[in-house]
């Protein structure tokens, strides 16, 4: 049984005394005046710019607005030593809770950089705010450890990834330590540990029992020089994304997870989220919908003869089934060979070459111009009785629908693209109302069926409007037994196998007399990795375990019959899916997760992290999450409450000016600019701004382009957190980040904002700790009086708390950094700075940059952390005597507001009906409230 953990740890003393007069410890070692002053104590993970005895040059001590280098690390020394952010592992389950996670980091070798923490930042402030609302608080952190990344790194550098992976691990933490973040560093899981990956093959095996793993031959993405299958997004212009490696299409035997069984439950549950409406439509495009029907057309020779044969084919217009003139077949379809004629195998089958080496996406681009080749047979249309040919074309895609279409060109505009292109007969069977139809393009929209009645076949549509008739196709089909309704998706089952080394193992093997497939028993679980020296890819399809022969070559622990193991690796995703649930009950050995933990921590409520991650990792984690749902696992239905996605932080602006052939400077504006002409880099020393563009200082006719680009390592624009964090300390850093702009939107990185940002955190020190000694250094304690506060004072301070919690709440904390840098410019106008003004403050600056903050609540004499110290709340009272909490009434955002009239000062705030004040002589009675006597309020609806 664990000792309880001391989160509080008493700091024990008032203030910062010398050496000479400690009668006990510090939680950090104080050094005396003049060796203080000759100290330079480095951030913790700071990877650069020289080490600590190195004098700092002038352009350091300039920005060296107040002692961070001391503050920082001290603080961050403390509360690791004491686990001050430890969640225990039993709580009190009365209080109410809130479960905070970023999304699981990949530990990349090159570490973090600047855009990393914009996200972290942001939960931070939410996590410390809600644990000094009482919460209890989950902030977690963790590494998303396994993937392609760390084991191409590993066989380009020789070593292995186990080793480079633990190397990044602790660069990453090193670097989340020196940034000041409140994780619960005791709950720290990495996918890679054996007793993660136990968990991951249970929920396999879990998958298998109710049907939803199963394996198939499918057309995949085979990078031969990365030895293993490529996702989609994997794949750019036919060349893997990382390395531009040539890809191919080729058939293999795969490991799947049937996705599609829980589509609809996907698509329905999307409501219950607090998810913005832009990734709720992606996950809904990507689950692709529809309804239509599917039909059978008989493969048929020249003349009409049936040769047994029948193709599917679904189409969400059946209702256009008279206008279908031809067939199409995807590359990959399975009936395809065997309906090539021997006049047009050799062309088909290069045709199908070099559709294997075209991604689905690049396959489905619209703008792409269409190709394709006839296969040299024919179909039997069942409305019209007529024949029409069967054609190959990549625009169709094998997995999507039955892998085949009819073309109906005069509906459809890439039917019609390809029927001009190939001289395939138009017939228009839809009018137009109005009947205003351009013939010489195809008509999409609603209107009147025409050409569309066959006496032979028994179906006549016409007159009839779209839906009608498609309704009327639709109980045609299902009569004369030529086709059925049908729902379709685009959301296609998960490929779950890569041909590569680190992943985790598949707890499966194959018995060798039958070839059966026999899940290993829960109790044998996990099933590891074995320890390869040759990890590189075998070129010949099989995966680097196959050299693993005796790791390979196994017994079925039940009969004791020889058997093979499985020799791909789950993909990166698998870890990912579920790793939510482990940082509520780490420790569990016995279940994936406690029953109770899951109960009050689940869901999670605040998810923050790439919009990039829109659809893969949140529809395959909404997947496994309601597989574990149905199992009894967890027990709510979604695993995210509450997304949010922050913006990107893209590089410093770049100016770049033209120059001719000749090498002569030419405005950015100028129309003689061609392909002739190349861009040259110019120096931001070099540049001004006049009215809305950039220019030459020395030449202002010649105007500049101004572009910021995504940080990368090409582009050279890459900024390391470290020297930041080196030359202008964490909580800057933080700050800055957060005052770029929103949250969600992209932002441009400026070093010349981060100097505000951090002359702001000086100019706040000095206010409270008061100007340097001649030395340089700061007496200890702080200026702080107990005086009693002023009226002016006091509203200044809860006018600065009213704004700041609200923009927390709304995660709008540029504004909330605002309101305080407001309340500091107030304050440096007060002869005094009360004692019980300057402590809330403090208070409200803690999320944001909480090294300051526990340093300047420490020098203001208390003696335990102020992490779980009560968050300040705003009053409405106009008494400076006991204030009226805006909490206790602030309910909705869609009550009235009111404005609150004071010594000719305005307060805004919301207010409610039920609310009771205090008796205030300088107001009047509201007439529309007569209940609120002694308000006089301008209501604002």
């Amino acid at each position: 049984m664990q000792a309880p953990i001391q989160t509080r740890a008493p700091l024990r003393i008032q203030s910062l005394p010398s050496a000479s007069t400690l009668r006990f410890p510090l939680p950090f070692v104080v050094l005396p005046r003049t060796s203080r002053r000759l100290v330079r104590v480095r951030c913790c993970a700071a990877g650069g710019g020289g080490n600590g005895n190195n004098p700092r040059s002038p352009a350091q001590q300039q920005r060296r607005s107040y002692p961070f280098d001391e503050i920082e690390p001290r603080w961050q020394r403390y509360w690791e030593e004491n686990r001050t952010f430890r969640t225990p592992d039993e709580v009190d389950t009365s209080k109410p809770k809130c479960y905070i996670l970023d999304m699981f980091p990949y530990p990349s070798g090159a570490g973090l950089h600047v855009g990393h923490p914009l996200g972290y930042t942001a939960t931070d402030i939410l996590s410390r705010y809600k644990r000094m609302q009482g919460f209890n608080v989950l902030h977690p952190m963790g590494w998303d450890a396994f993937g392609l990344p760390a084991e191409q790194y590993a066989i380009e550098t020789g070593t292995h990834p186990k080793i480079t992976t633990k190397q990044n691990i602790e660069r990453f933490r090193s670097q989340l330590k020196s940034l000041g973040f409140s994780y619960d560093w005791d709950r720290e899981i990495s996918t890679t540990e054996p007793e993660y990956y136990k968990w991951t093959q249970w929920i396999f095996l879990q998958l298998l029992k109710k049907g939803l793993a199963y394996q198939a031959e499918v057309p995949v993405n085979w990078c031969p020089a990365l030895g293993t299958v490529l996702a989609n997004e994997e794949v750019v212009n036919g060349v893997s994304e990382r390395g531009g490696y040539p890809v191919i299409r080729k058939p293999m035997q795969q490991w799947m997870l049937k996705i599609t069984a829980y589509a609809d439950r996907l698509l329905e549950d999307l409501d219950e989220l607090d998810w913005p409406d832009s990734i709720k439509e992606m996950q809904q495009n990507w689950i692709g919908r529809s309804e239509g029907a599917e039909l059978k057309f008989s493969v048929v020779s020249t003349q009409g003869c049936e040769h047994g044969v029948e193709l599917p084919v679904y189409t969400t217009r059946p209702d256009t089934i008279f206008g279908a003139t031809y067939l199409v077949l995807a590359p990959e379809h399975h009936l395809l060979p065997s309906l090539i004629s021997e006049a047009q195998r050799e062309s088909v089958e290069e045709y199908r070459d070099l559709a294997a080496k075209k991604s689905e996406l690049e396959r489905t681009d619209l703008q792409k111009e269409k190709s394709g080749v006839f296969s040299g047979s024919y179909a039997k249309n069942p409305a019209t009785g007529e024949v029409i040919p069967i054609w190959v074309a990549d625009y169709v895609l094998g997995s999507y629908g039955t892998g085949a279409i009819m073309a109906v060109p005069a509906h459809d505009s890439r039917d019609h693209e390809f029927a001009l292109k190939y001289n395939i007969p138009i017939i228009r069977v839809v009018s137009p109302f109005d009947e205003s139809c351009n013939l010489g393009k195809p008509y999409l929209g609603d209107g009147v069926m025409v050409n569309s009645s066959n006496s032979v076949s028994g179906l006549n549509i016409n007159g009839l409007s779209c839906k009608d008739a498609a309704s009327e196709v639709i109980n045609w089909l299902e009569r004369t037994g030529y086709g059925k309704k049908k729902v379709n998706y685009k959301l296609r089952d998960w490929l779950f196998a890569r041909q590569r080394y680190w992943g985790e193992p598949f707890p499966v093997i194959y018995l060798d007399d039958t070839g059966e497939v026999v899940p290993l028993p829960e109790n044998e679980l996990p099933l590891t990795l074995p320890e390869l020296d040759d990890f590189t890819p075998t070129g010949t399809g099989e995966p680097p375990l196959a050299k693993a022969t005796s790791w390979v070559q196994t017994m079925d622990p039940i009969s004791g019959r020889p058997a093979k193991r499985e020799m791909s690796t789950m993909p990166q995703w698998a870890g990912s899916c579920w790793y939510y649930l482990r940082f509520m009950d780490p420790k569990n050995s016995a279940a994936l997760v406690g029953r109770a933990k899951e109960g009050y921590w689940g869901p999670v409520d605040i998810y923050v992290g790439g919009a990039e991650h829109s659809v893969l990792h949140l529809l395959y984690a909404r997947f496994w999450h309601k597989v574990l749902y149905d199992i009894g696992v967890v027990s709510t239905k979604e695993p995210f409450r509450c997304l949010i996605n922050q913006g990107l932080i893209l590089g410093e602006v770049e100016y770049m000016a033209w120059r001719d052939q000749e090498g002569r400077l030419v405005s950015a504006d100028s129309v003689s600019i061609t392909g002739n002409h190349y861009q040259e880099k110019i120096p931001v020393d070099k540049v001004t701004k006049i009215g809305d563009f950039y220019v030459l200082k020395d030449n202002p006719d010649i105007r500049l382009v101004a572009r910021a680009y995504k940080m990368s390592k090409s582009r050279g624009n890459v900024i390391n957190p470290d020297d930041v964090v080196c030359e202008y300390g964490a909580d800057s850093l933080r700050l800055y980040e957060m005052f770029m702009g929103p949250l969600r939107d992209s932002k441009t990185w400026s070093t010349g904002g981060i100097e505000g940002v951090h002359r702001f955190l000086g100019r706040t020190w000095r206010l409270i700790v008061g100007p340097p000694l001649l030395d340089g250094m700061y007496k200890d304690g702080t200026v702080a009086t107990d005086d009693k506060p002023s009226f002016e004072q006091l509203r200044t301070l809860h006018k600065c708390i009213g704004k700041v919690v609200e923009e927390i709440q709304e995660t709008r904390f540029n504004t909330g950094i605002s309101a305080m840098m407001e309340f500091v410019n107030s304050a440096y106008k007060w002869d005094t700075c009360p004692k019980s003004i300057i402590e809330p403050f403090v208070l409200l600056l803690s999320p944001f940059a909480p090294h300051m903050a526990e340093e300047l609540w420490f020098r203001l004499g208390h003696s335990n952390t102020l992490a779980y110290e009560h968050f300040p709340e705003p009053s409405i009272s106009p008494s400076p005597i006991s204030p009226t909490p805006l909490s206790s009434f602030w309910s909705s955002r869609k009550e009235h507001w009111a404005a609150i009239i004071h010594a000719r000062k305005r307060v805004r705030l919301p207010y409610h009906r039920s609310v009771s004040y205090q008796s205030a002589p300088c107001f009047r009675s509201c007439p529309r409230c007569p209940h609120l006597t002694h308000l006089r309020l301008q209501h604002h609806p």
